[in-house]
């Protein structure tokens, strides 16, 4: 989660040097996106029928391979076309790895507190990547970056191999004590029974649109700052704030998210963040945007593990890791899809229009949540 979240977090700081390096515009950039979004998709869909196929350990493992080998390809620095294909095998690795990490920690006691502390390390990773990439997109080998990137997908793959040891999740749970997951009682495809339960839709729409959110204004935070209000090459480091910020909600706010209630407390989240975007739509001051863009991240952080912990409440035992794999796989493409439209908006309007976009997403998130059913397990 940890290499996740270090993935997210670069390439906002390097998006203004990849555009220069390759004289592209807004909309041929995006197109990283678009093919990272087909990974991701690609990854949720494939998740299903390896985890039955193969089992948990060796689809980490496999996905962390497919990992290693996308930033193996953008290391160093080749045509476009090749870092496309990178971002499209990257999206496919932590599609994988992501559905397994959830299902798997959605299956152990305490599972509420586990998903801040994993969606945490993710923060972490978010937080770090910036403040390398700054460095990087200031150089004229700037896709040096991805071989530090490399360096820890060696350490991920060779730590998932030694802790897990390619075994199924139930083997994993048995050693620690746990009783394994309850069976499958139906005959009926994985797919149609995933498919098949409303809740699964509603969930998904809502990781897409919270994933995009958070890397869109993760990522493009950092070109509107610097067109906008004036920031130099240092307004990654305003990316870092932000990923810093969801890091420390994640970590800290766990205790006011249990008193308040998950449920309620994603409305008061939301609607905080939505006056502090504003704040940065219509205030013309680079500190004011910097703490508020920080304010948001921390705000945002723990929206995340309250929806994967939600899906361990609502959702089948048997069903888990596929449910959760598939809202997962379909969130991360929001990672994709509402950066590219990003993209495409300020080809014609300006980097000006990721306000907009971002308040327009978060209000649609208070909408969606609003339809999700409350918690009531589905057997």
């Amino acid at each position: 989660m940890f290499l996740e979240g270090w993935n997210d977090g670069s390439t906002g700081p390097l998006l203004p040097t990849i555009q220069r390096s390759y004289n592209i515009g807004f909309a041929i950039v995006s197109l990283l996106f678009v093919f990272n979004c087909l990974g991701f998709i690609s990854g949720a869909m494939a998740n299903v029928y390896l985890d039955e196929r193969v089992g948990f350990g060796k689809v980490l493992v496999i996905g962390s391979i497919f990992q290693l080998a996308a930033y193996a390809m953008l290391g160093p620095g080749g045509p476009f076309p090749i870092m496309c294909a990178a971002f499209g095998l990257a999206g496919f690795g932590i599609s994988l790895q992501n559905a397994q990490a959830n299902g798997f920690v959605g299956s152990l006691k305490g599972a509420q507190t586990k998903f801040g502390l994993l969606h945490g390390s993710y923060g972490l990773g978010a937080f770090v990547a910036p403040l390398v990439a700054t460095h990087f997109a200031t150089t004229r080998h700037w896709s040096f970056h991805y071989l530090i990137s490399a360096a820890i997908g060696v350490f991920n793959t060779a730590m998932l191999w030694f802790v897990f040891r390619l075994r199924k999740q139930d083997d994993v749970l048995a050693e620690a004590g746990q009783a394994a997951v309850e069976a499958d009682s139906t005959r009926e495809s994985k797919y149609r029974q995933i498919l098949g339960i409303k809740t699964v839709h509603f969930l998904s729409i809502f990781a897409l649109i919270y994933v995009g959110v958070e890397v869109t204004l993760g990522g493009w935070i950092v070109t509107f700052v610097q067109q906008k209000r004036d920031g130099g090459a240092s307004a990654g480091y305003i990316s870092s704030g932000f990923f810093g910020g969801l890091m420390l909600g994640r970590l800290t706010l766990m205790w006011l998210n249990q008193k308040i209630g998950e449920r309620r407390i994603m409305f008061i989240y939301a609607l905080l963040a939505i006056q502090l975007e504003v704040t940065v739509w219509v205030v013309p001051s680079l500190v004011e945007n910097a703490l508020a863009v920080s304010l948001i991240g921390l705000l945002l952080g723990p929206m995340y593990p309250i929806l994967m912990s939600y899906c361990t409440q609502v959702l089948p035992k048997w069903l888990l890791t596929g449910c959760v794999g598939w809202i997962g796989g379909f969130g991360q493409a929001g990672s994709a899809v509402l950066p590219f439209m990003t993209g495409l908006l300020a080809s014609k309007f300006g980097i000006g229009s990721l306000q907009p976009l971002i308040v327009s997403m978060m209000s649609t998130l208070i909408v969606i949540w609003a339809f999700v059913p409350r918690v009531r397990r589905v057997d």
